[in-house]
């Protein structure tokens, strides 16, 4: 029987889909919960959600790695697209629109920070550098883009099993 480390993946899409469904800004402003597949996920979201005016995206996809020195660990990062639409050509719309992103972001971080230490106490160990990227203009005509990634550590069980191998 295989062993499976059960926090091994942190189910980040179903965090932040509750952090829009419970922020009083993500509802006032409509914005809507999507999974992407990346970067390219988001341009396909964006071209076909033409009725979306504004999103919180978290991507399916998550590198990472492990580290088998000391202590064994694993590494994911999740990144999260934030979209908000503007009038075209308009800059100081789309100021507007990064500024509300912007704060968004500070907001989602307000509970990660508050909520760490219950993470933590499950083994996730999250990096406390979280950089917020704000995507070019030229992206996507029309909307203000961002986004940010949430990196976090699992401990990783690399005991040797010989019942998961065929032969030795």
């Amino acid at each position: 029987m295989a062993h499976t480390d059960i926090h091994s993946n942190w189910d980040a899409a179903s965090y932040f889909k509750n952090l829009v469904e419970h922020n009083v800004l993500a509802q006032q402003q409509g914005y809507r919960f999507a999974r992407v597949s990346g970067l390219q996920g988001l341009e396909d979201f964006i071209a076909q959600s033409q009725s979306s005016k504004a999103a919180v995206c978290v991507s399916d996809i998550s590198p990472g790695y492990t580290d088998m020195n000391n202590t064994p660990h694993s590494r994911r990062v999740k990144t999260i697209f934030l979209m908000r639409r503007h009038a075209i050509d308009n800059m100081e719309a789309r100021t507007r629109c990064m500024d509300e992103l912007r704060e968004l972001f500070r907001q989602m971080m307000s509970v990660l920070f508050k909520e760490r230490t219950r993470l933590e106490q499950g083994v996730l160990y999250f990096d406390p550098r979280i950089q917020f990227t704000e995507i070019e203009q030229y992206f996507a005509t029309g909307c203000a883009c961002a986004y940010f990634q949430v990196a976090f550590d699992i401990y990783t069980d690399l005991v040797y099993r010989k019942e998961e191998w065929l032969s030795d």
